[in-house]
């Protein structure tokens, strides 16, 4: 288990020229440290005295922060804030909070055996990940596979359970408008999604649940349209993604398969980087160097080898994406 991801930590190593580890503890301090700053901050100074870039760079830094405060500071605090912050604020509180009620079928490893070599690999992906975005930009985080029955639904649904168990505002986004499974897997099928949305008939807080006593929110797909790329391609979508943004510290978005659909390519627009699911066994290599041929190189992070043998006590493995290779770098777990 120790030797999974080492090729994604080796080469990040070699790129900074030194060793920097990271640890979930580290960053839960260091993310600590950051909220009582704008805590302190924001109790200190008066954002009506700020202008209005200040005062929405702190509104989106706060988050939810806001709703910390007693009713006399936060009505005097939101009425000061840019109308795209105060939207934000808003989304984000009038959230429908959900019980999960996992699948009986849905392997949500990371909160039903957390003991497992599984939820192990997926935690040390979570320090990996959070290592990676020290160097760069990285909260859209787009998983994907070269076809369906890869894996990717399951890796998406458990890495967003392990980010958001680290005390970070996470999002599952399940872009897979086609055969979404994520709604079923956490027990939320049922109300309006993404595509209520995006066709004017919910508003975004109406169509995201938030999972009871946990960091994680969900927007499911909804009702599948029959016209799902025409959906996507909605002018509401670059405007949904802004105001996501600026609400949550990661937004995990399970994307339907690169081949041999165009639906993916929406996606990978507006991420900032991208995770390719495969499955030993099942994935062809000439599909896979499909597939990475298909994504942008400056986005593709990596691949997850799902159902791996390699290692005696996991199912897990994880290759290095080296741009320029035309194809996955470096040892497996």
């Amino acid at each position: 288990m120790s030797h999974i991801f080492d090729a994604l930590q080796r080469s990040e190593a070699e790129r900074s020229g030194k060793d920097r580890p990271v640890t979930a503890a580290a960053t839960e301090l260091l993310e600590r440290a950051e909220r009582q700053a704008v805590r302190q901050w924001r109790s200190e100074s008066s954002i009506e005295d700020l202008g209005a870039d200040a005062a929405a760079e702190i509104a989106s830094r706060a988050g939810l922060y806001v709703l910390d405060t007693d009713a006399a500071a936060q009505d005097a605090s939101t009425a000061a804030m840019p109308s795209q912050a105060l939207e934000r604020v808003s989304v984000l509180s009038k959230c429908r909070t959900v019980e999960l009620r996992p699948a009986p079928d849905a392997r949500l490893v990371c909160l039903t055996e957390t003991e497992s070599p599984a939820s192990e690999a997926f935690r040390l992906l979570g320090v990996r990940l959070r290592h990676l975005r020290k160097d760069r930009a990285l909260k859209k985080l787009l998983i994907t596979s070269t076809v369906p029955r890869e894996g990717k639904s399951f890796a998406a649904a458990n890495i967003a359970c392990v980010l958001a168990s680290g005390n970070e505002k996470t999002l599952l986004l399940e872009g897979d408008l086609r055969r979404p499974t994520l709604a079923h897997m956490f027990g939320v099928a049922g109300g309006p999604g993404m595509c209520e949305y995006l066709q004017g008939m919910s508003s975004l807080s109406s169509s995201i649940c938030h999972i009871e006593k946990s960091n994680l929110w969900v927007l499911p797909a909804g009702a599948a349209p029959g016209n799902p790329l025409d959906v996507m391609q909605s002018a509401k979508l670059p405007i949904m993604m802004e105001q996501l943004t600026g609400g949550f510290d990661w937004i995990i978005i399970d994307s339907p398969p690169v081949l041999p659909l165009a639906d993916t390519s929406v996606w990978a627009r507006v991420a900032d980087g991208i995770l390719l699911v495969a499955r030993a066994g099942v994935t062809e290599k000439r599909r896979m160097q499909r597939g990475i041929e298909a994504l942008e190189p400056s986005k593709l992070i990596g691949a997850l080898l799902n159902s791996s043998h390699s290692s005696p006590d996991s199912d897990y493995a994880y290759y290095r994406h080296a741009p320029g290779s035309g194809g996955a770098a470096g040892d497996s777990a």
